[in-house]
């Protein structure tokens, strides 16, 4: 199977060249030239996550052999997820949270950033290369942690992360300002997520920072590398075979997920099962104040012009939503001169409106709502006292759009929510939501919060409060290609 490019068609490149390159030069997105996989529904039931990986990923990324995608499934998915079912579900009232935080770093970002590390230097192996490969990623809080845990000393690779100095959470960038590894960075940047994840955009391209690749090629580590994205696939099928197993769900009937996100890569992932031959009825996306998906569903008009709200979900505290775009390829009937000019439109004016078919393709897909800090709050203590579920905030917002959509709807379908991050990752705003008292010091509230719920608290959050911080710097929107610059042309000399 080759990838294209949403905004050439013309760009193909095989699997595992768009795993090494995360985006296309034209600054567009890879994706699949076709999509004519269907799973054997009865059969994924009955497998293992390990074996229902390698069955999924291996069927998208083709031209890695079955025996290479095995291997990087068998060193991704073991010891370091503390479920030997990696992704276990924790069912309520009309629905189930899928736990994807039983990680290495309790977040979500785990599940495809254990992996994606070893499909890459699968890749390379294929081609021989012993270059450099510089990973540029942008994160709202999780994915950060995520990718320098997967690729701390990783052969040929160096990562750098940018992070918006202000809005990630206390613990989110101790474990990021702590990270260890001799081919890791972190930079905060004094901006958005927004900012940080236009500067590694724009990178790709860039004619400073080209100059300066001698020897080092540039990657990334977010969901736009289709690395990152086609490994989410995974969990939407071992939720659904959970819940025929426990005689949930009968195998072939449709269910609904909801999936708190900023980015839209992983209620893509959810589609692309979807179009796959997963049963789902309704992907429901999930927002918080930052609510320009909610509108864009439900108007067709993308408009980033507005204001930006830090909020205590931060990992969605996100304005342009960058695979959107794959999304409106695919319904376009892979227009890429219609997307080009969309993509175009958002960069100078801001917004965008789509044609009409395209809109209601989305709505037939979709729905959106969104949820404000104070139903977040009294989500998370409800969810705790009538659920008997201890959920962090950015779940909240997806439990809120849950109930808000079924209210709305009538549709009594089974609903899975993606529950994406451990509470003791934002332990103080969960704390508060609990209590009402807000605890002054982010370490302190993982121990009131284990006080008051008995929940224990994963280990790799226990024993951040004492490791040494490596990382401190903080560099101006202004100066960031300067910096990346500045750091290829570093690596250059450390290749010679």
């Amino acid at each position: 199977m080759k990838y294209e490019s949403t905004r050439n068609k013309n760009t193909k490149v095989l699997s595992h060249q768009a795993v090494i390159r995360g985006l296309a030069d034209d600054g567009g997105l890879f994706v699949p030239e076709k999509i004519d996989i269907h799973f054997d529904l009865e059969k994924l039931c009955s497998l293992s996550y390990q074996e229902a990986a390698c069955e999924i990923i291996h069927a998208f990324l083709d031209d890695y052999s079955e025996e290479e995608i095995r291997k990087c499934v068998d060193n991704a998915y073991d010891d370091k997820f503390s479920s030997n079912e990696i992704v276990p579900l924790h069912l309520i009232e009309n629905g189930a949270f899928m736990e994807l935080w039983h990680g290495p770093t309790c977040a979500f970002k785990d599940v495809a950033l254990t992996i994606l590390p070893h499909l890459l230097t699968a890749a390379y192996k294929k081609e021989n290369r012993d270059d450099t490969v510089a990973i540029l990623t942008a994160t709202s809080g999780d994915t950060g942690k995520a990718a320098l845990s997967g690729f701390a000393d990783v052969p040929h690779t160096n990562i750098t992360v940018f992070y918006p100095e202000i809005g990630v959470s206390p613990i989110q960038k101790k474990q990021m300002n702590t990270s260890e590894g001799k081919n890791v960075e972190v930079i905060a940047v004094k901006g958005n997520f927004d900012d940080c994840q236009r500067l590694v955009k724009q990178a790709v391209h860039d004619p400073l920072v080209e100059k300066n690749l001698k020897g080092v090629t540039i990657s990334s580590a977010n969901s736009i590398n289709i690395g990152r994205l086609v490994p989410q696939i995974v969990y939407y099928y071992t939720a659904y075979a959970s819940l025929v197993r426990k005689g949930k769900i009968r195998c072939g009937e449709e269910i609904n997920y909801t999936v708190p996100t900023g980015n839209f890569g992983d209620i893509l992932a959810g589609w692309l099962a979807k179009e796959t031959g997963l049963p789902v009825h309704k992907l429901i996306c999930a927002s918080n104040t930052n609510n320009v998906l909610t509108d864009f569903i439900n108007t067709g008009i993308y408009d980033r012009r507005r204001t930006f709200h830090p909020t205590i979900s931060p990992s969605m505290d996100i304005l342009i939503s960058s695979n959107l775009e794959r999304l409106l390829y695919l319904l376009s009937a892979r227009n890429d001169s219609l997307v080009a000019e969309l993509m175009k439109e958002l960069n100078e004016k801001g917004v965008y409106t789509v044609p009409a078919e395209i809109k209601e393709k989305i709505q037939k897909d979709f729905s959106a709502y969104w949820t404000d800090e104070d139903a977040c709050r009294k989500t998370i203590k409800a969810a705790f006292e009538e659920d008997h579920a201890l959920i962090d905030p950015h779940t909240a917002v997806a439990l809120h759009a849950m109930r808000q959509y079924q209210k709305e709807t009538g549709d009594t379908r089974m609903n899975v929510v993606l529950s994406t991050a451990s509470p003791y990752k934002f332990a103080a705003n969960v704390v508060q939501s609990l209590t009402g008292t807000k605890p002054e010091d982010d370490f302190d509230a993982m121990d009131q919060l284990y006080q008051l719920t008995g929940e224990p608290i994963p280990y790799s959050l226990s024993t951040l409060k004492d490791k040494p911080v490596r990382f401190t710097r903080v560099i101006e929107i202004k100066d960031g290609i300067q910096t990346i610059a500045d750091k290829m042309k570093e690596l250059g000399n450390d290749h010679d």
